[in-house]
């Protein structure tokens, strides 16, 4: 995917999650009779102005990395007279704090939105039947076989993939026990698996594979389709047709295999041998460094698989369809589930469990955007759904320049009768500038830290 259309689909996923959060404070604040001046996305120079019917200046400026609503507030200019009543800082300390707080809720409720248009889709999925267990892993040493049914992670209750990794995600950085429920095949009954885990995911991405547990995989043949042109293959002997034999000393049953041996030796040189026209031949591969969207080193040869008919066996599969209160139910759950989990990792940020490496900026989320992108509508909005979650969390934390942060002071207001002072809230505007532009840069840095390393 070329640099335009990581952008392009960065700006697809990200603006909508822009133009919702500051249209909630902006349609609260005028069903409360607030003066709206500008309505903008994105900071910086105005690409595009005008101004609207109802008096207020809309506007696309040059940073799409947020947004605003401005209000008529004495605190910030001179108001005319006769918008004094109309003033956001003349307003009952409740309408402020409903005005304040509309934005991150409403991303809340859009990814409710978002995740119930999701669930409304029938699909056919996998179940959460184990389909491999590798050796000397806490998955083996406990006792996971393949074809147990995983159906809940320390209590939770689990229905796919999906769910079950956010479930063992929730776990991160952590050390001592994570209890797997299961079924084994042709058995109702449920048994409890203890798998041990010590700084869990510290240098990992994968929940499962760190586990030493994975899905089911069809046995692919390990015939390459494509090649794309000026690829690794391309300059070192492969040819569309070629069946792998072996691989670094390893032989090869599955594409999976070599797959997993191209992933591990990037800019590393092995011996291959493949069967081309019913002859063997030996050629020495070196895949190219490239990174994933989350920033690991991961070996390419810019080949593709030779299309195969794919049959999954039935005990592995499960159709779902739900009527239109079921998902809506689901898409609560699972939006609730990831406000958990999003609270869960920033405390555990706080504690040092999980290192600040794990911080992401704009560049991941721009290439994660256009992953999901590629993948197709559904994964598209299921990454906009968690950007929203996302966005609603981060902008509640009681951090001053935060929404929370107002939210805090106006809780104080209404505590104590009176507003804090002048140059409290400065004070704290301030720190609150100093942490989040902290923030931000540290994450820029992990950014570049994975793109270039």
């Amino acid at each position: 995917m070329s640099i335009l259309q990581i952008i392009l689909a960065a700006i697809i996923v990200l603006g909508p999650l822009i133009a919702i959060h500051e249209f909630g404070h902006f349609w609260v604040a005028r069903r409360l009779g607030v003066k709206v001046l500008t309505f903008s996305i994105g900071f910086g120079p105005a690409l595009a102005k005008w101004r609207g019917k109802d008096g207020v200046d809309y506007q696309i400026a040059a940073i799409p990395l947020g947004g605003y609503v401005r209000m008529a507030d004495e605190r910030e200019g001179e108001v005319p007279p006769q918008d004094i009543p109309k003033a956001f800082n003349r307003q009952p300390v409740w309408a402020r704090m409903a005005i304040v707080a509309a934005g991150p809720l409403i991303n809340l409720a859009f990814a409710v939105l978002l995740f119930w248009v999701l669930f409304l889709q029938s699909a056919e999925t996998l179940k959460t039947v184990v389909g491999s267990v590798k050796a000397n892993t806490p998955a083996m040493a406990a006792g996971l076989q393949v074809g147990d049914e995983i159906v809940a992670v320390d209590g939770k209750a689990v229905s796919d993939w999906e769910g079950l990794s956010y479930a063992l995600v929730d776990r991160a950085g952590e050390t001592g026990t994570v209890l797997l429920s299961v079924k084994s095949a042709n058995s109702t009954l449920e048994k409890p698996i203890r798998l041990e885990i010590k700084n869990y995911l510290k240098g990992s991405q994968d929940p499962l594979s760190s586990l030493g547990f994975m899905p089911y995989q069809p046995l692919l043949k390990p015939i390459i389709g494509e090649i794309v042109a000026n690829g690794a293959a391309a300059t070192q002997g492969l040819k569309s047709g070629d069946k792998i034999i072996t691989a670094n000393g390893i032989t090869i049953n599955t594409w999976q295999d070599f797959v997993e041996v191209v992933r591990t030796h990037p800019e590393k040189t092995f011996k291959a041998q493949v069967e081309r026209q019913q002859q063997l031949i030996e050629l020495t591969l070196t895949p190219r460094l490239e990174r994933d969207q989350f920033g690991n080193k991961e070996g390419k040869l810019g080949i593709g698989l030779q299309q195969q008919e794919i049959n999954i066996p039935a005990q592995y599969v499960q159709q779902r369809q739900y009527n239109v209160f079921t998902a809506l139910v689901k898409a609560c759950q699972k939006t609730y589930s990831l406000i958990e989990m999003t609270l869960s990792s920033l405390g555990k940020m706080l504690m040092g469990l999980i290192g600040l490496d794990n911080l992401s900026g704009p560049i991941t989320i721009a290439k994660v955007a256009g992953h999901s992108a590629e993948m197709g509508w559904q994964p598209m909005l299921g990454f906009m759904a968690l950007l929203s979650v996302s966005l609603g969390v981060l902008n509640l934390l009681p951090i001053p320049v935060l929404d929370g942060g107002h939210l805090v002071y106006y809780a104080i207001e209404a505590a104590t009768g009176k507003p804090l002072s002048e140059q409290v809230q400065q004070m704290g505007l301030k720190i609150g500038i100093a942490m989040m532009g902290s923030l931000m840069l540290l994450a820029i840095f992990n950014d570049l830290s994975r793109l270039f390393g």
